[in-house]
């Protein structure tokens, strides 16, 4: 139905009441119309000498509203109507157009400042724990020593991915002495974790903490799915992982005629392994100079914080138990809408010690950015991501929030369907322990 539109006046009425923003009385001011000249066909029920004009307005708005009001309330429903399935109105060049350029460089002083950093502080902790050799001493140490083992992964992650530096060798020497020292074989992480960046959100090609399908966890046996969904359980996943990757996947990542590796890489995953085997010589000689729960205290223990650590920072990476986010198959699929499914998270006062490895999207999306410029690169996409962008939850010191986030998607997100290109996480109620799911399933 058309409504009548008074044409010249431009006095600022109230805002359309939104529950989102209030609305506030406008003072009373009066204008002098008088000067201005009507123009137009008159209404009828008018005087000829109206100083307004009425005019038919074709469709149905509130002939009050200002330019400004409609862009507010344009930008309200493009809030209210956003859906993480769509493609996202921007290209990957725009969000690499947004990143500063200096944030694309690599330090190599800098990077390597950081390895002498966790170095000193490891050898600082193990030194100072031996010294008091008190139950009271250990466990603390057990958590701050599994805590820098896990920053001495993500820097060497970094290696893997070549933001650490442009020196190709310096990488590889870098990376294999920080990964071996905590039993990853850095070539053959490195080429599985490349192949998660190519292919993230892709429920088939993904390499880690990808979702399976319905089929595929009905046919899983009782172990499995204990291991990844029954806690502690998968807090303990990533050495399995090494041995025998996801369920539904085949090979290892020591095996240089694994599936993850092409003939030209059997050469690196034969290199790692080597170290990996060297450094696992080098436990059991010292286990047996030291003594076995010595080397409990000092190593092994903490090997399997840092082990909790991974798991639990990967798996909250790519899961979200309040927002659904799609996963895709077939045409769907892009790299772009596949990194973005990725999650920030917020851990305190960790996230200097792990190198702001919490800020994932951007470093999903641009594996290359070194991590002491991920936060800076994070900031300036965020106006080109939008609402694509989810504003990690901010944490206290200590990042205990995370676990509660950890436990119920464990409990919820479990498979995803069969068929159809763009799907989400559902819940099994055998896995869940809900009997009301249960009978409704």
């Amino acid at each position: 139905m058309a409504t009548w539109a008074i044409s010249n006046i431009t006095l600022r009425p109230h805002h359309i009441p939104n529950p989102r923003f209030p609305t506030y009385p406008l003072p009373h001011f009066h204008r002098n119309t008088s000067h201005l000249r009507p123009a137009g066909k008159f209404h009828p029920s008018l005087p000829e000498r109206a100083p307004f004009m009425v005019q038919r307005v074709s469709k149905s708005v509130n002939p009050l509203i200002t330019t400004k009001d409609q862009e507010e309330g344009e930008e309200i429903t493009k809030e209210e109507d956003f859906d993480p399935r769509k493609p996202p109105p921007f290209k990957l060049s725009d969000i690499r157009a947004a990143i500063p350029k200096h944030c694309w460089v690599k330090n190599p002083w800098k990077s390597m400042s950081y390895v002498v950093r966790d170095i000193s502080v490891a050898i600082a902790l193990a030194a100072t724990a031996s010294f008091f050799n008190s139950w009271m001493v250990w466990p603390l140490y057990w958590v701050a020593q599994g805590t820098i083992f896990w920053a001495f992964f993500v820097l060497g992650h970094d290696c893997g991915h070549g933001s650490f530096s442009n020196d190709p060798k310096l990488n590889s020497v870098v990376g294999h002495f920080l990964h071996s020292v905590i039993l990853v074989p850095y070539h053959g992480w490195r080429i599985s974790h490349r192949t998660h960046h190519q292919n993230h959100g892709h429920i088939e090609n993904d390499e880690s903490w990808h979702p399976l399908s319905e089929t595929l966890l009905k046919n899983s046996d009782f172990l499995t799915k204990v291991f990844r969904y029954k806690l502690p359980f998968p807090l303990l996943a990533y050495p399995g992982y090494l041995w025998v990757r996801s369920p539904g996947k085949n090979g290892n990542h020591y095996h240089p005629d694994s599936d993850l590796f092409v003939p030209n890489e059997k050469k690196d995953v034969l290199t790692s392994t080597a170290c990996w085997t060297a450094m696992v010589a080098l436990l059991v000689g010292m286990s047996l100079k030291i003594g076995f729960v010595r080397m409990l205290n000092l190593y092994f223990i903490p090997y399997f914080v840092f082990v909790m650590w991974l798991d639990v920072v990967t798996y909250l990476h790519h899961h979200d138990h309040d927002e659904k986010l799609p996963w895709y198959r077939g045409k769907e699929w892009s790299y772009l809408r596949g990194g973005l499914t990725t999650h920030d998270r917020d851990y305190g006062w960790i996230n200097n010690i792990h190198h702001d490895i919490g800020t994932h999207v951007i470093h999903h999306l641009f594996p290359q950015i070194p991590h002491y410029n991920l936060i800076e690169a994070t900031e300036a996409a965020q106006p080109i991501l939008g609402k694509y962008y989810r504003e990690p939850k901010k944490s206290k010191p200590l990042p205990f929030h995370l676990f509660g986030i950890l436990s119920r998607s464990l409990k919820l997100d479990h498979f995803v369907s069969d068929t159809g290109d763009i799907v989400y996480y559902q819940t099994d109620p055998d896995l869940s322990g809900d009997l009301e799911k249960k009978k409704a399933y």
